[in-house]
């Protein structure tokens, strides 16, 4: 004879429910944190925030870059894949690269060491598998290529090579097997075959693509899916779409856009651009307007349209937008300050939510998920 089931006691009852709720609130507790790092040039130093589920971000932490007296034009930060190193461009003399280890739970900075660059370097960047550090001087016309090593401080250049007139930003491809250079003096972006294993570079062929005369292109980003590239010309405003071959590291042009808002009629200063994780929508900054301009990206053909320009911080040079797609913060060179925005995720607009203190100077943010 089969006994019935007795009900749960409320005791049983009450200590499964408390034993769930431990478990959600555990989890929650145990939730991955996302920080904002902000290079400051004038202050010499990284102002650290950690952002809230709402966008709310608190300052935790003014890293100081250790053995540097003189402050550079800007201040390039990268992060390495694996998230545990932060390297900031220091651009005054001695040039040197500055390293930090990112504390895995608190995201918090501290020194490691630094190294040498080749020269002022106004962009760095490390490659897919964070063996070698990419970057591009403007005013020596030159990107170079140093090892990282295995703590994670730059090594000696191993590799300096001469481009076109001013250089700017010098990344690698998604799949890792090609980097590119902007020079914006010369209207062209070069194109350089890496061997990761060897840690070398190799001139592409064609060894560049070209860009209207007197454009400038400055600063560019690959479309999540690996199929598009989308750059931004600092001299006259322009964001272009590109097809984008991974095979050959063709890029072919498929739309030209602007980054000015509607009516401008000054001289175009454009600086910035990044696109969402999912690839949905872009973003790109302009100096001269202080504004930033929204566009709805189509997965399929890769082409652009315009959503809108907002008002953001005086000399907008750098902002990125966090893992999750949902903030973007912008920081401002003569504000010294950091406005995020929340990302309406339908439609892409931007909508202002604060604003925030930063170090003097701030030109560039990057954005960490702690694992």
């Amino acid at each position: 004879m089969i006994k019935p089931t007795r009900p749960a006691s409320r005791a049983a009852i009450a200590t499964t429910l408390f034993t769930a709720l431990a478990l959600v609130l555990g989890v929650r507790a145990g939730m991955a944190e996302t920080f904002a790092y902000v290079g400051n040039a004038d202050s010499n130093d990284i102002s650290v925030f950690k952002i809230a589920e709402g966008g709310e971000m608190t300052p935790v932490q003014t890293a100081a870059f250790t053995d540097v007296e003189k402050p550079g034009a800007s201040t390039p930060l990268a992060i390495t894949p694996d998230h545990r190193v932060l390297i900031a461009g220091v651009r005054s003399q001695p040039f040197l690269a500055v390293s930090f280890a990112i504390d895995q739970k608190t995201g918090l900075l501290s020194h490691i060491g630094n190294g040498p660059l080749a020269d002022s370097m106004a962009n760095i960047a490390t490659d897919r598998g964070g063996k070698v550090l990419f970057s591009a001087s403007y005013g020596g016309s030159k990107v170079a290529l140093n090892p990282l090593q295995a703590n994670g401080v730059v090594g000696e250049p191993k590799q300096v090579i001469p481009t076109g007139l001013n250089a700017h930003a010098f990344l690698p491809s998604p799949d890792n097997r090609f980097v590119f250079a902007t020079n914006l003096g010369s209207d062209q972006v070069l194109s350089f075959a890496f061997d990761a294993a060897a840690g070398t570079l190799t001139p592409s062929d064609p060894p560049s693509i070209k860009t209207p005369e007197k454009s400038g292109p400055r600063h560019f980003v690959f479309h999540p899916n690996g199929k598009f590239v989308y750059l931004i010309h600092e001299l006259n405003g322009d964001v272009a779409a590109y097809s984008y071959e991974a095979k050959s590291g063709a890029w072919g042009e498929i739309q030209r856009t602007t980054a000015l808002p509607e009516g401008f009629s000054g001289k175009p200063w454009a600086a910035d651009i990044h696109i969402t994780p999912d690839g949905r929508f872009l973003y790109a900054s302009e100096r001269t307007t202080n504004t930033l301009t929204a566009y709805k990206v189509d997965a399929t053909s890769g082409k652009l349209t315009t959503i809108g320009s907002v008002p953001t911080e005086k000399q907008p040079r750098g902002f990125n937008i966090d893992p999750t797609g949902r903030y973007l913060a912008a920081v401002g060179e003569l504000s010294d300050g950091m406005t995020v925005y929340a990302i309406d995720q339908s439609s892409g607009a931007l909508g202002k939510l604060k604003s925030y203190a930063t170090g003097k100077k701030p030109n560039w943010v990057e954005f960490l998920t702690l694992k």
